[in-house]
């Protein structure tokens, strides 16, 4: 089944990128520029966006396909999932969709996007809560202890968390290919973990993910022929999000994707530094990976490194992990 969730996905999402992308171009779907960003990305102006559909339609039809006999068992932690990454999704096509409208890269303004953000969180914490996928106990990995707390604290803990990774994701997709490389690995580490774990069903999900990414990389790659927007990298803050929370871990979250962590805090301190130092910069350019775009590193090896970075995190996580539920 995960082969089959991989395949679907990869054959739906390519066979998409033949269709779609001829239509956003005609459609005039095209990527505006951050002013302030790396100059020579203006080249990029134009280049389609909400190419997140690609994989997204990809991975609900393997969800749906492949899943199908899991929910009609009475287990839909992948289906929980797909919904919750679904209205990250859809908060990101409304932000690019007013992007493109606007012919400028301003959507949504940061609150209107934080508050739709934590809605869909907390209406995905009580669904997991209701169905029993979800108790207040914080797993810790490596040591193998988990800590009981009150619900409020845990759900408080939770729109944290999910806040700030689902924005951290979508601030590393800033160079070709980047946000979905580093989440490539993140897929199969959570497909993994499924499998040992006897979690099947999220290993459909998660192998999903794997290969409609798989697919879109095809395309995305420098020199990217499309851009996965905020359409795509909300709904993959929002799938990461969501696995580590239906398998009942989140802390693996902060684990795996501690490189979305670094790009996020890297923006953080470069505001804080500029401010305390009357206009001195921390960094050459924040996010993280315009810093070493400034200091000559190819959008490829960026790629490739920071990817390379998450994979080494989730062998780490998954040494962290392999006793939980041993076989």
């Amino acid at each position: 089944m995960i082969y089959w969730a991989f395949g679907v996905a990869l054959a739906v999402t390519v066979a998409a990128a033949f269709l779609l992308i001829p239509v956003l171009r005609r459609l005039k779907f095209g990527q505006s520029i951050y002013e302030d960003g790396p100059k020579w990305h203006m080249s990029k102006q134009g280049t389609p966006t909400m190419g997140g559909l690609l994989f997204m339609l990809g991975i609900v039809a393997a969800v749906v396909f492949v899943g199908w006999k899991d929910m009609a068992r009475g287990m839909y932690g992948h289906l929980f999932i797909l919904v919750f990454a679904l209205l990250f999704g859809a908060i990101g096509f409304i932000d690019d969709y007013v992007k493109i409208r606007r012919k400028k890269n301003l959507g949504l303004t940061a609150l209107q996007k934080l508050m739709l953000q934590l809605a869909a969180a907390a209406a995905f914490i009580a669904l997991l809560r209701y169905f029993g996928y979800l108790a207040p106990n914080l797993y810790i990995p490596f040591v193998q202890v988990t800590v009981a707390l009150p619900w409020p604290l845990f759900a408080a803990i939770a729109l944290f968390v999910v806040a700030g990774m689902v924005n951290a994701v979508n601030l590393t997709d800033g160079v070709d290919g980047l946000c979905g490389g580093v989440t490539l690995p993140v897929a199969v580490f959570f497909t993994v973990l499924g499998l040992a774990w006897g979690k099947t069903e999220l290993s459909i999900f998660a192998a999903a993910l794997a290969g409609g990414l798989t697919g879109f990389l095809l395309f995305n790659v420098h020199p990217a022929r499309v851009f996965m927007g905020d359409t795509g990298s909300l709904f993959l803050g929002g799938a990461v999000c969501g696995l580590g929370f239906v398998f009942d871990a989140p802390l693996l979250i902060l684990i795996v994707g501690a490189v979305y962590i670094v790009e996020m805090f890297s923006v953080m301190l470069q505001v804080l530094y500029f401010k305390l130092t009357g206009g001195k910069r921390l960094f050459r350019m924040s996010p993280i990976h315009h810093h070493y775009e400034m200091k000559g590193w190819s959008e490829i090896k960026i790629m490739l490194v920071f990817a390379g970075v998450t994979i080494v995190l989730c062998l780490l996580a998954y040494y962290g992990v392999m006793e939980r539920y041993p076989h």
